[in-house]
């Protein structure tokens, strides 16, 4: 992997409703998510992320009642909106948040809220087009990232194209990353590792990826 600028790690939706058992949308997606060992692998990069000192960016997915009140939606997108998938109450508050399917998985806390990952505001379909993401990297110095998180053929992949055509570099994690599995809509990671394959400017396992974040 080459260097444009400084390295981070972003994660996309490193919450309950993708990566717990208990969460919303875990019939669709543990299969994915058990396979991959998505979740441990998540956790080695933010480990190794930590360690080498690289900075680390969550572009988290939230939900709140206005939003439930939109016209119209895309497949997955009203999918998400009939199961509450990561509902808040309200933007400005807390309240019922802790383990709640919008929260972080319980084992990425001490990670994630040690005061200095970055959390941006939420995207709202699947792509940081609407979120604050471009701007913190580009205003902490990165030109390089390594991308993980949840899931691979909507949020990853839709974060990928945006950054790449932000002019950042673009690696992404193979193993940390999972996604829908249905019978009729198909196989939502086979379709993105195709196209993580085509454009991204790397693709890595986390064995390899760990090694280059804790440089």
């Amino acid at each position: 992997m080459t260097t444009n600028g400084a390295t981070a790690l972003v994660l996309t939706d490193p919450q309950n409703d993708f990566l717990s058992e208990n969460g919303v949308a875990w019939e669709l997606v543990g299969r994915s998510v058990q396979q991959n060992g998505t979740v441990d692998n998540i956790e080695r990069l933010l480990h190794s992320a930590k360690t080498g000192g690289t900075p680390v960016f969550v572009s988290p997915h939230y939900y709140y009642p206005s939003d439930h009140r939109w016209k119209f939606g895309g497949t997955i997108e009203q999918k998400m909106h009939e199961i509450g998938m990561f509902d808040r109450r309200d933007p400005l508050s807390l309240e019922g948040f802790d383990g709640s399917g919008a929260d972080w998985l319980e084992q990425y806390k001490p990670y994630l809220s040690d005061g200095d990952t970055v959390v941006t505001s939420p995207h709202k379909v699947y792509g940081p087009q609407s979120n604050d993401l471009a701007l913190q990297l580009r205003k902490h110095g990165i030109g390089t990232v390594i991308l993980a998180g949840m899931s691979a053929n909507l949020c990853v992949e839709a974060h990928l194209r945006h950054l790449l055509e932000q002019g950042f570099e673009v690696t992404v994690v193979a193993d940390a990353t999972a996604a829908a599995q249905h019978p009729d809509l198909g196989d939502g990671y086979a379709a993105a590792l195709t196209n993580f394959r085509y454009i991204a400017n790397g693709v890595l396992s986390t064995d390899d990826a760990a090694k280059e974040l804790s440089r």
